[in-house]
This record gives structure tokens, sequence and C-alpha cells, in this order.
């Protein structure tokens, strides 16, 4: 039994025992490397770091390199990330390089968690994912497994990963393993999620990767693993996930648009419906955005042949969501006699969502863009954000928009720090705000003079008071 923990130092095809396997990950004899550091993969690195203490982290950004070997942490508003790192890399368990071929050099188990985009067609943009993957050929040896992290189209696993694999290192699978095992983390909680918040799934292109995988995620996550067929599936489970969340919510934003002709507050309905168990219905919202959920569509949209009417129809409300937000506007300031081009308006949270400083996708994009397009000044509010070149618009702090004597706010992303906004402040020196669209529903309860639309919710535009607010 000792000399098979002595050689121990790659988990696929290791004739050692299983438990012999997951003590030779846990002491280190298994070295690791993650492939991508970004804000999904610094968490991934510094727990693996942690559980195993011998991690090498890729990334092609040398200040990342540079911060990360120094102890420090890029990823901001991580709960626990910031001490993390710190403590893996003084104990010698983490440490990062420019270049991914010397890490795959150097690792037996490969992790990648690098970003697969869209392009401007909507089509998968894999470039990132086919370089590092080259770069895992060129070091590739016999006994090594790769874990593919980052969210692909169904197959692409198996059809394009496996034969670059086997093209770059002139061996066959059988000789090495693959796995696909989906990152199911969101920002502000990766490490939780990581850990164990929900269980870990795993897919692998044959048995023995499968098997090779579970032993890795089973050290990592306390909720364990679920096991699938195969990596296809494991590829479909979470883009499936993605999916589903992107129809039920243009499911509420469809009704949401109901809200004015039926003369209801359809958020109110949504929320008694739910009390059904076999209904689930999201909440609408001014559009949908962040990293996922506005992509992983076209992850089966643009490469497959089978049709996708009901996913293009979700994205198609989805999308339209910001221009809903900004007639909203409209139809507020023309109900107290203004118009959309000579107004001020201000809008709240440019982030996806609260308390992140992801822009990616974010609805408050279009929104700006469309109110500037039509000539209003437009101006924004982000505590999470330092620059907002993406946005159209000019940024201002918080206590700055009473300064403004803004004609219309929009609440967008309701992060914290707009819980205390005294709104009367909005009207100090006479001035008229006309109209507050309240994106998210989070104004309930508020003193506001000024008229308030709640998607969902509704209001009846033109009136003081809070509409149709509950």
């Amino acid at each position: 039994m000792t000399e098979a923990r002595s050689t121990v130092d790659s988990l696929y095809g290791a004739a050692a025992e299983q438990e012999v396997q997951r003590e030779a990950f846990l002491n280190g004899d298994v070295p690791v490397a993650v492939y991508g550091l970004g804000k999904m993969g610094l968490p991934l690195a510094s727990v693996f770091a942690d559980v195993s203490g011998n991690v090498v982290g890729a990334d092609i950004d040398p200040d990342v390199v540079a911060t990360v070997n120094s102890g420090g942490c890029h990823v901001k508003r991580e709960p626990g990330l910031e001490e993390l790192v710190g403590s893996v890399v003084s104990e010698g368990a983490l440490e990062a390089t420019t270049e991914p071929s010397e890490a795959a050099s150097r690792a037996s188990i490969h992790v990648v968690i690098v970003p697969t985009p869209i392009t401007d067609e909507k089509e998968p943009d894999l470039a990132i994912l086919d370089a590092v993957i080259e770069d895992i050929g060129a070091g590739l040896e016999s006994g090594d497994l790769v874990l593919i992290e980052c969210t692909v189209p169904p197959q692409t696993t198996t059809q394009r990963v496996v034969s670059r694999l086997e093209e770059g290192s002139r061996l066959e699978v059988g000789e090495f393993g693959v796995a696909f095992c989906p990152e199911r983390t969101s920002s502000g909680r990766a490490l939780e999620d990581i850990r164990g918040a929900y269980p870990k799934v795993v897919g692998g292109v044959d048995s023995e990767s499968t098997r090779a995988a579970e032993v890795v995620y089973e050290a990592i996550n306390s909720e364990g693993v679920l096991t699938v067929s195969d990596a296809t599936t494991a590829e479909c489970v979470k883009v499936f996930e993605g999916l589903y969340r992107d129809v039920n919510i243009a499911l509420a934003n469809e009704l949401a648009r109901f809200t004015d002709e039926l003369g209801v507050d359809v958020n109110e309905a949504i929320e008694i419906a739910n009390t059904q168990p076999f209904c689930d219905i999201h909440d609408p919202g001014p559009g949908v955005g962040g990293h996922c959920i506005p992509y992983y569509p076209y992850f089966l949209i643009e490469p497959f042949e089978t049709e996708t009417s009901l996913l293009e129809t979700a994205r198609a409300v989805n999308d339209a969501m910001p221009s809903f937000t900004v007639e909203k506007v409209r139809e507020g300031l023309e109900a107290d006699g203004k118009s959309l081009a000579e107004s001020t308006v201000v809008v709240l949270g440019l982030t996806y969502r609260p308390g992140v400083e992801e822009i990616r996708a974010s609805p408050s994009i279009p929104v700006s863009e469309q109110l500037s397009d039509a000539g209003v000044d437009v101006y924004g509010v982000d505590p999470m954000l330092d620059s907002v070149e993406e946005f159209a618009l000019d940024q201002v702090e918080l206590d700055e928009v009473a300064e403004l004597y803004p004609d219309a706010v929009v609440m967008v992303t309701p992060h914290e720090e707009f819980d205390d906004i005294n709104w009367g402040e909005f009207h100090r020196n006479d001035n008229d705000l006309s109209v507050v669209i309240d994106g998210r529903d989070t104004l309930a309860g508020k003193e506001i003079e000024a008229p308030v639309y709640t998607i969902g919710g509704g209001g009846k535009l033109g009136d003081s008071g809070r509409g149709g607010n509950r």
C-alpha cells in the first residue's frame, strides 16, 4: 500500500484504490492547473489550492498574474475570496503564470474555465477555449485528466475538445481522460457555490473519465457529485438551466405587458399563482443581463438544425423589455406635458443585478442608449462602477441627483445603497419629477410624490402617489 500511495501522481487510469487516489489529490501529489483566473476562475483555483495544496493558475493578463502572485485579489465583492487567495498564495499552494503551456506541462489535472461568449452574429465564440485546449494538448501526458467547466454548446467536448487534444498530444482518449463538469456559480457567492451549495455535475467522454472526475469533485464539493451518462448530457444540464430561466422570465415579462390593459397588478397575480406547487413564474423586469442567461439560448439556436421557435421568441421578448421601459418613461413624461427629447432622466443601477460589478448585457445599456438617441440628457448612478464608458450617459453620485432636477428616474438595478434614498430631495426647489419607473418592484412603501410605474405592477401615469404599487 505504501508503494501505491507514492506512485499516484495522476488519476485517469490509476490502478490504486479510490481512497488512495483521493488522498493523493488532497496531499498535492496530483498537480492541478486552472486555466482562466477571472471572476469564476480565481475562486475555483483558490478552492482547488485550499483543498489540494498544489495549483498553478494560468491567465494571459499579466496584471492578473502579478496580482495573484503577490497574494492580491482582482475579483471584487466575493465574500471570503480576498482572504483565501492571500492564504493559499502565502502557503505556496497557488501560483499563477501568463503561459498556459507552462501550466500544462506541470499539471496532470487540467481545469478549463474561460469565457465562451457569442459573436455579433449571435454565434458561439469558442476561440479562447480552442487556444487553451491547444496549449493543454501540447503538454498532455498519459494519465492526465481534462475538466471543462465553462459553458459550451452541447457536443463541444466530444466533437471539438477531444479531437484537438488528441491532435496536440498524439495520444488518444483512453490514454487521457476528459469530462465536462459545469460551473454552477453565481457572482457574489462563488466560494459558497463551488464548495457545495449544489451538487457537482460530472459527465465524462468515457466511464473512466467520469470516475476520475468524481474523485476530484467529491473532495471539493460537500454536496457530492451527480454523475450523468456522458459529457454531452452534462453540457445539456448547464445550458438547459439557463434556457429554463430565460424562457420563464420571458413569460413573466410578457404577462407584465398586460398590466395596463387588464388593469391588474400582474406581480401580485404571479405571487399568488406561485403558491400552487406546479407554478413557478419568475419576476418580470426591464430586461435580462449577465454573462449567462442572455447567451446560452444561442448555444442551441445557432449550431443545430432543430427549430428553436420558443427559445428565439423568449430572447425577443426579453430583449424588448428595455424598449418597453423607455416607452413607459415617454408615457409618464407626456402625461405631465413634457417631451422626452427635452427631459433629464436618471438611471439608477447600471450593473445587471444588485451587488454585482458585472455589466455584460445589462438592461441599463440599451435603456441609456435609447434615451440618449431620443435626445434625453441621461445620467447614471451605480456604486459598483468606477467607469461607465459602455453606457450612453454621464455618471453622477447619488447625492448629486437632486441637483440635476430630473424629469424621470428609472430604477433598473436596485442596489442596497438605494434603499435609503430620500425621494423628497428630488422635488426640492419646486422641481417637477414627472415619473419614476420601478423596474424590479422594489419601491413599494417608499414616500415618492411623483407617479410611480412598476413593471408588472402598473401605475396611473400623470397622477401623483403610488399608482398601482402595493
